[in-house]
């Protein structure tokens, strides 16, 4: 493997990191929120109170999430599904910045959000039978695996092209706007999808127009091999709002209180008619970009153990524990909870069959077309024949 030199590539600047893991971000002009010390000491002064009620969901579904992302990418390394993308290390960030949400504002999420999903109450199962693609998963096996969409939840379907959904995110903000909806959006990104044009479009028009709508990017230092130093010449993600209109707030993401407080007041300022707000949540991508991904190709193990030491989760237990709201216990408790239900969910799904063949032609158009009602007969009628397999 080549020298790689670990102060222009890797752009995560928490502090309390090691020299080994200082970036090039370190000095940029607007500061990193941090509420939580790693060692889940509080800075009272930024403290968003956050009721404990809602700090356990987080921390539990944070638990969950992993569980989840671990089963995943192991069905997927024994063949069993075709497709995994992890987002082991960045729990926080998506669970806390949807914790600060009305259950009802939209969410529009790039692929390594499940934590949002699980967190708005989509069952495991749900999940997983969309991995399987199977007959009850609620797209009908038309997605990739980890392209989850619940309506319910107002959770738009993930698309595989970087950087769609912040336009849709826009779009729905606006229309929220005209209809005099006081919710707003939300919508995910990686720190590569800052360089899609449709990064500059949404952010654009968000900015001129106002929309009440919050755009989240997940700096987790790799577009897939790519660095944040090769992807932008910018100090932080953050600044590039100011080019927008728009306030750029740049959050420890590894710490779910920083990233709770950044999004609950956007969503305020949202609602108060002042438009968007950027947050850039600083954290670190500990698995591969995906399943298809070798990350030893382009980085040392050595970082991932430095940034282990971040773990979000074990960051909030430690707080938790200070508040005498966690023990040993417990712990032991939701890891074995987390895993049985994951568990129980893929044998369930792996008993469902593939969808039925009737399911590539519904739910396409409101009212089926004439020329694809004759393809659908004419396949029932060969498959009856025994032709159709």
């Amino acid at each position: 493997m080549p020298a790689i030199d670990a102060t222009s590539t890797l752009p995560l600047s928490l502090r309390g990191m090691s020299d080994a893991l200082a970036t090039q971000t370190e000095n940029a002009p607007q500061d990193l929120l941090q509420v939580l010390g790693p060692d889940g000491s509080i800075d009272e002064t930024l403290d968003p109170r956050v009721p404990a009620e809602t700090l356990l969901k987080i921390y539990q579904t944070m638990h969950m999430t992993r569980a989840f992302d671990e089963r995943g990418m192991n069905l997927q390394r024994q063949g069993r599904i075709h497709f995994y993308l992890a987002c082991t290390g960045q729990e926080a960030a998506s669970v806390a910045s949807t914790a600060a949400l009305s259950g009802d504002d939209w969410l529009c999420p790039s692929y390594r959000e499940p934590g949002s999903a699980i967190y708005r109450g989509v069952p495991i199962k749900a999940m997983v039978n969309q991995l399987f693609g199977n007959a009850w998963d609620s797209t009908k096996g038309r997605q990739m695996p980890v392209h989850y969409s619940f309506v319910k939840q107002n959770f738009v379907s993930i698309s595989s092209p970087i950087g769609t959904q912040i336009v849709q995110a826009t779009g729905v903000a606006m229309a929220m706007k005209i209809k005099r909806d006081r919710r707003c959006a939300l919508t995910f990104m990686g720190d590569g999808a800052t360089s899609s044009n449709d990064f500059h479009t949404g952010l654009n028009f968000a900015g001129v127009y106002k929309s009440p709508v919050i755009f989240f990017c997940e700096n987790n230092g790799w577009a897939i091999s790519l660095p944040v130093s090769k992807q932008t010449a910018s100090e932080s993600i953050a600044q590039k709002a100011s080019a927008y209109g728009m306030p750029g707030v740049r959050v420890d993401g590894n710490d779910a209180l920083a990233v709770y407080k950044a999004t609950s007041e956007a969503r305020e300022r949202a609602l108060r008619g002042e438009g968007p707000t950027l947050i850039e949540a600083v954290t670190y991508r500990m698995a591969g970009h995906s399943s298809s991904d070798d990350p030893r190709r382009y980085r040392p193990d050595s970082w991932v153990e430095q940034c282990s030491k971040h773990d979000p989760i074990l960051r909030l237990r430690r707080y938790l524990e200070g508040k005498n709201l966690w023990d040993d216990e417990k712990e032991e408790a939701l890891k074995t909870r987390c895993r049985d239900e994951v568990n129980e969910a893929v044998k369930e799904a792996e008993r469902v069959p593939r969808p039925e063949l009737e399911s590539l032609f519904s739910d396409v158009f409101a009212e089926m077309p004439k020329g694809l009602r004759e393809q659908y007969e004419v396949e029932k009628a060969a498959r009856g024949e025994g032709r159709f397999p």
